[in-house]
């Protein structure tokens, strides 16, 4: 039986003319495959590599009603892009996940599956339980993300297995309500997004998952990145 209701796919994009093409073939054969009414909403922010170009072709390929294009003129952060996202969304859910191939759509009906059986207001994809791990990474950068979970986990006490991943799917006005409690930017605000959902005794489901690095393109994650989650993360704890 097919899933109800409608699914909206966020994909915020910068730099990812490459993966762009790819991710899309993917999300449109596992969403066709398995019958879901969804959408496709790209945020590119102001992509010097002609992202955008790639999406209109996209669009032009796979249709209007399923590629929705929404600019934005220059890089605006994470959480802002999610709200420009959500504006635009028709779906009575929203999934969110990164453009750059490092989650593979072939999850996002296990998502749907799982969160129609528990009624969750939130399904979070996990590498840290059950099947899911990681790929691709070094040891440094494997350490790096062992290190910032377990202290997440030690100082939060989240109820979710991996605190810092950014592949979800929320019920639409939970995340409305998450993100207008949110005051984190970058990479802490996917964390403090589990937290403040904890507050407000939102349920939370996990999916294992394969998180493979990116295949085409630079790693956003650098040495200031760090010091602000370890800011943040001592903010949240002092805060929640």
């Amino acid at each position: 039986m097919s899933p109800t209701g409608k699914y909206s796919i966020l994909l915020p994009t910068y730099n990812e003319r490459e993966n762009l093409p790819i991710i899309i073939w993917l999300i449109v054969k596992y969403m066709n495959e398995a019958k879901i009414n969804y959408e496709v909403i790209v945020i590119d922010d102001g992509s010097p590599d002609g992202t955008l170009e790639v999406a209109k072709q996209l669009q032009k390929i796979y249709g209007e009603d399923r590629i929705l294009l929404r600019p934005r003129a220059a890089k605006l952060g994470l959480g802002t892009a999610y709200i420009h996202g959500i504006e635009h969304a028709t779906g009575d859910y929203i999934i969110i996940m990164d453009a750059d191939l490092s989650h593979h759509p072939k999850f996002i009906p296990q998502f749907i599956e799982l969160q129609q059986q528990g009624k969750y207001d939130i399904v979070s994809g996990t590498r840290y339980k059950g099947d899911g791990g990681v790929y691709g990474w070094d040891f440094k950068r494997k350490l790096i993300s062992r290190g910032a979970n377990f202290l997440s986990q030690l100082l939060l006490r989240p109820n979710a297995s991996d605190l810092t991943g950014s592949f979800r799917l929320y019920r639409k006005e939970v995340l409305k309500e998450l993100i207008s409690r949110c005051t984190s930017k970058g990479y802490v605000f996917q964390m403090e997004m589990i937290v403040r959902a904890r507050q407000l005794r939102y349920t939370i489901g996990e999916v294992p998952i394969s998180f493979v690095d990116r295949v085409y393109g630079q790693s956003k994650l650098g040495g200031s990145e760090i010091v602000q989650f370890a800011k943040n993360l001592l903010y949240l704890f002092a805060t929640t």
